[in-house]
């Protein structure tokens, strides 16, 4: 079946996302230093984040909040003033860093436009989300766009059903094995996998090698073939 649907992930499929959060992370390991060590720290706040992520979502804000606590969990009491000035300062940094567009997508956009609808699917900060498309260049080449707290099953049958599609006639490519491929296939989509260097710990998954409808790539810009192959 012809695919007619084509909904892309955003962070680290269109644009360079954690390479930003992981220097943050970094940093904050640094600042944490004298009080515990690096995986002491790294450990923490994976876990502090996991128990946030269903309060606060995903993105920048959250994150901040996470290495604040972390921060409190670990380091002197009171929090020193400097360490909390810091941290905020990083998180602000994450909120209003540059948008780095891959290479190539562009053109990519451009080729994946004549073979089907585009849909943007991103998870995050509602805000934050909006202002990196806007700096990305790229809003106008889709004919839809959905910010959602996270990505299920449900999520893209909603989608699907929006638009007007067949599971089987949608496409769903992202870096995220847990967000964007497990639960589109899920739907009854196909799915390709883009991944990514410093991927984030909280997004990985099992790789379903044998799915029918799975595909991994090396690029986006290698999408387009792949979708001439789906009949």
């Amino acid at each position: 079946m012809t695919i007619k649907l084509i909904c892309l992930d955003a962070d680290d499929t269109l644009w360079h996302n954690m390479r930003h959060f992981n220097s943050t992370e970094d940093a904050l390991l640094d600042l944490i230093a004298p009080f515990a060590s690096r995986d002491i720290a790294r450990e923490q706040l994976n876990a502090c984040e996991a128990r946030n992520l269903k309060l606060y979502g995903y993105g920048a804000k959250g994150f901040t909040l996470s290495m604040i606590e972390t921060a409190l969990e670990l380091a002197d009491d009171p929090l020193p003033k400097e360490m909390l000035a810091h941290i905020l300062a990083a998180g602000r940094a994450l909120l209003s860093h540059p948008v780095e567009v891959f290479d190539g997508v562009a053109d990519t956009l451009a080729q994946l436009a004549s073979k089907g609808r585009l849909v943007l699917v991103t998870k995050g900060d509602l805000l934050h989300q909006e202002a990196k498309l806007a700096a990305s260049g790229l809003g106008d080449r889709f004919s839809g766009i959905e910010i959602v707290s996270d990505k299920t099953a449900n999520t893209f049958r909603r989608i699907f059903k929006k638009e007007g599609v067949a599971a089987e006639e949608a496409l769903m490519a992202g870096d995220s094995l847990r967000s964007d491929i497990t639960p589109a296939l899920e739907a009854g989509a196909w799915a390709a996998f883009i991944p990514q260097e410093g991927a984030w710990v909280h997004e990985k998954a099992a790789v379903p090698a044998n799915h029918p409808r799975f595909r991994q790539l090396n690029s986006l810009t290698e999408l387009p073939d792949l979708i001439n192959t789906i009949r």
